[in-house]
């Protein structure tokens, strides 16, 4: 596989003391991100920043979410966790509404509505979601790539069946950002983690809601820039920025800087060579005898084999091993060199 020159320019922001493929628990970060943080870090040791850090870093980092989600930036609300974004879109749903979500999906996508109490929550198989959506759906919430897995979702199937209905879409797309090719605004709701394949410190969360969803949510974080401390705000911010919770700065002054570098390399070159890698890896572990979860995932994903990744960790290799499966994520900074330290070590 040949490596693109936006990959090989990117490669070397990043410096790994281990084989690394665990980008699906948490994506390594950029030298440059580093040094933003850094510099944040010590303006705020030594007294020489005014206030915490500074708003045109959460800008740039909602612009540059915007540029690899595919919609405008005043589409975009910044947060700190998917469950809270998720938690915004689960108030402000009425009592008695019906929510759909696969099977096994994350935690975070589906608990907010099944703590409510008061929502009727639905599960089927993930290759069957489009097919279970029906009239009575109210939403149908879902995630683009399985955490627990690597499985990429029928995302033309589930939003075909959704409109047919009636329902809305919310999409997560913690697992899928910065890999698969993503149209935010083709959904009422995404919802993505920055920590994971965006390469951002974990306190960055983005959420983007079309111009007629944005009317059903709650004004919950009362979102708005520093414009004053004192009294209630006349008013939410007329975009999703209304949406915005507090940044967290630290986490910000480095997201920027991730995000600029993946909006750089492309969505298409992240693609090919991540699920380029991928498909290395499963036809080496099925010379070894292994079934993984079939598709073009970034994600590899093998059933019952994780025994191994105990042996995986003791060579140097991260992985991760969640829902019984041996999870492998193939992402911009990983090369053939690391599938094949993966298969040599299986072998």
């Amino acid at each position: 596989m040949t490596i693109l020159a936006p990959i090989q320019a990117a490669a070397v922001e990043f410096a790994p003391e281990v084989t690394y493929l665990n980008t699906s628990s948490w994506g390594l970060l950029p030298r440059r991100t580093i040094a933003a943080v850094k510099a944040l870090a010590d303006e705020n040791a030594a007294g020489r920043r005014v206030g915490a850090g500074s708003f045109d870093a959460v800008e740039a980092a909602r612009t540059g979410f915007a540029r690899i989600a595919g919609v405008r930036p005043d589409r975009v609300a910044t947060g700190s966790s998917v469950t809270v974004h998720v938690g915004l879109i689960a108030a402000s749903l009425p009592p008695g509404a019906e929510v759909l979500c696969p099977e096994g999906e994350f935690s975070s996508v589906v608990s907010p509505f099944a703590l409510r109490g008061d929502l009727r929550v639905r599960y089927a198989p993930l290759d069957g979601l489009a097919g279970a959506v029906r009239p009575s759906t109210d939403l149908v919430a879902f995630s683009a790539v399985q955490s627990a897995d690597g499985r990429v979702a029928d995302l033309a199937a589930v939003r075909a069946a959704a409109a047919a209905h009636g329902a809305r879409t919310l999409l997560d797309g913690t697992q899928a950002a910065g890999w698969l090719p993503l149209e935010a605004g083709a959904y009422d709701y995404t919802v993505t983690g920055g920590f994971k394949f965006l390469l951002c410190p974990r306190g960055t969360s983005f959420l983007t809601v079309t111009e007629e969803a944005q009317d059903t949510l709650p004004p919950l974080s009362a979102g708005a820039p520093w414009t004053s401390n004192y009294g209630p705000l006349e008013r939410l911010a007329p975009t999703a920025r209304g949406f915005d919770e507090p940044p967290a700065f630290l986490s910000y002054h480095g997201a920027e800087h991730s995000l600029e570098l993946l909006g750089d390399v492309g969505a298409d070159a992240l693609y090919a060579h991540a699920t380029g890698l991928a498909a290395r890896l499963r036809a080496g572990l099925a010379g070894l005898g292994h079934r993984s979860v079939p598709g073009e995932s970034a994600i590899v994903s093998v059933p019952g084999l994780q025994g191994r990744h105990g042996e995986l960790v003791e060579a140097g290799v991260a992985v991760s091993a969640p829902a019984g499966n041996l999870r492998i994520s193939c992402h911009l900074y990983n090369t053939e060199a690391d599938v094949d330290r993966v298969l040599d070590v299986l072998a």
